[in-house]
Parts: structure tokens; sequence; C-alpha cells
């Protein structure tokens, strides 16, 4: 049933009906897969990738944050975490192995508005010793997705 979740991952607009065609399964079970995994908590949602350079020049930028943490006795990492993880401007939080604990996307309006909530909001948390920022000046690929498929030049080399 891992089939399902992968055709699911790579276009998830895709109905019953095609899956079960892929997978060689009926539309039944393919229904009720679904359903289970979405019960589970397995599937924990849909999501549409979008290119916004291509829709607005100006898109909210997306910023990349490495936090060092010292980690709480009883709880290590997860208090903090599940803390961050409340702004609404937070995307995504993943505990690292390496040189920082914590990976942190954040989305703000501006570069000044993410910067000031970092500078404001992340520095200031109880348990974070240190912070880097990245922010992203353009996206290739993201979630499997190439972002920037325009036509290949196809004029050809003249030569005299």
């Amino acid at each position: 049933m891992k089939e399902i979740l992968e055709i699911l991952q790579s276009d998830s607009t895709l109905t019953p009906e095609k899956i079960a065609e892929k997978t060689g399964l009926d539309t039944t079970t393919v229904k009720a897969k679904i359903a289970e995994f979405e019960e589970n908590g397995i599937i924990a949602g849909y999501q549409a990738v979008i290119n916004w350079d291509k829709y607005d020049t100006e898109s909210a930028p997306t910023v990349f944050i490495e936090l060092k943490i010292a980690p709480q006795a009883g709880r290590g990492f997860d208090r903090i975490a599940e803390r961050i993880c409340q702004f609404p401007q937070v995307k995504t939080v993943y505990l690292m192995s390496g040189g920082y604990d914590l990976f942190v996307s954040v989305q703000g309006e501006s570069m000044k508005e993410v910067a000031l909530f970092v500078a404001e909001k992340f520095a200031t948390l109880e348990g974070v010793t240190s912070t880097t920022t990245h922010f992203i000046l353009r996206k290739y690929k993201e979630d499997g997705f190439m972002l920037n498929n325009e036509a290949p030049d196809s004029r050809q080399v003249i030569t005299l």
C-alpha cells in the first residue's frame, strides 16, 4: 500500500480511480486505504506546489533558520520545538544532527518582517543559544517539481 502514498505524494489530484489503474488495485480498496491513511495521520494533508515567482515577483520571502538549543532535562528539544511550531510564520521544523539542533523555515511578508521576527521571537526564546538565518534568493526545484520550466532556447548556432 506504500505505492498509493507514493502516487499521492507525486500528484495528490489523482482520483482513486486513476490510482487504482496505476496500482492494479480495485477502486474500493484504494478509497478505503486513503481514508485509513487520513484517519491515522499518515496522510497529514494535501498541498499544491506553487511557483510564486511566476505569480508575483514580490512574493513573500522564505527563510531557513538554524537554531542551536540547550536541551531541557526530561524533555530534550521537544518543548522548544513545540513552542516554535506555534508561530504562524513557521512553516517547517526539523530536529537535525550536525552543527545545529533545529532547522526551521519561516515565511513572512517582507525580508524586514522575517528578520525582525527571528531577532525578536527566536533569539529571545529561553534555551536558544544561537541562530543562523539564510534567505532564499531563488528557487529552482521544490518538493520534486522544477520551478524554472521555461522552454529551452532552440535557436541553432550559425557559423560562417
